[in-house]
């Protein structure tokens, strides 16, 4: 399960780089997995209503939150994934299932994507966001969650905005940007060295910041495995609370089958960060 199977990243020129983080190209059904998404997600917002929150005047700027029907109900905030470039906040609403059937409401957040934002006014926006949905929920605890860019985003927001989310839960995320810079997903990123380490989530770590667990699927590229083991790894090391746990067999797709899921380990992980 840990990633012993992982190179040293530095050694590896840019297309070799690029191969072990296509985690798209890893996993060949992986757009039949995000098609599926989107059916599913599709049918649960015309089953179930919910309210839609605007932090800014573009259409990518804006919640879509899903109350589970209980008063006071802590709220579960998932950022989605897609290396900051792909994907909208309504191709994830079925992963709102899982959470609301623990008794969760749970808001989509959307953002911007590369190359129209920098990833400087990305981690901006998801800030904005939370924010005011601290303000409309009046929920007792915000967890912050993410999958894939959307760890990375998750991770971050627990050092960038720590006085507004209580716990942050990183599925699958990127915890140090200077590897990616050294991909082919920097044409679209332009990652500055001034942006490596000031939004790298491993590089802001301090004592006493809220807790973050991490999650990844046990059969995914090593690299990923290798990020998500180092920041925990460097949390432990400052005293910080989280878990560190791997969906046994599941790649960097499937892993999200246990969000969905109500008794599936990311779904219950996010629970316990709520506090039920």
């Amino acid at each position: 399960m840990a990633a012993t199977d992982a190179v040293d990243w530095r050694g590896l020129d840019c297309a070799s780089l690029t191969r072990a983080y296509d985690n798209s190209g890893a996993v060949r059904d992986s757009a039949a997995l995000v098609a599926g998404w989107r059916a599913r997600s599709a049918a649960f917002r015309e089953d179930r209503a919910g309210r839609t929150l605007a932090y800014g005047p573009a259409q990518r700027q804006a919640v879509d939150l899903y109350r589970c029907g209980a008063a006071g109900a802590p709220c579960l905030a998932f950022v989605h994934g897609g290396y900051w470039q792909r994907n909208a906040r309504e191709d994830f609403t079925c992963m709102a299932e899982g959470p609301l059937a623990l008794g969760l409401d749970v808001a989509l957040v959307g953002y911007t994507l590369a190359p129209e934002a920098s990833l400087t006014r990305i981690a901006e926006e998801i800030g904005a966001a939370l924010r005011l949905l601290r303000q409309e929920t009046g929920a007792g605890r915000l967890v912050v969650a993410g999958w894939s860019a959307g760890g990375h985003l998750a991770a971050l927001m627990s050092t960038l905005v720590a006085d507004t989310v209580d716990a942050a839960l990183a599925v699958s995320g990127i915890f140090d940007l200077e590897p990616i810079a050294g991909t082919a997903l920097n044409d679209a990123l332009r990652l500055t060295e001034a942006e490596v380490a000031e939004l790298s989530p491993i590089r802001r770590l301090a004592p006493g910041g809220p807790p973050v667990s991490v999650i990844y699927g046990g059969a995914e590229l090593p690299e990923l495995r290798r990020q998500s083991e180092d920041y925990h790894a460097a949390s432990r090391t400052l005293g910080l609370t989280g878990e560190l746990r791997a969906v046994l067999g599941a790649d960097h797709f499937r892993v999200l089958d246990a969000l969905i899921a109500r008794d599936g380990l990311v779904a219950r992980e996010a629970a316990r960060l709520a506090g039920l």
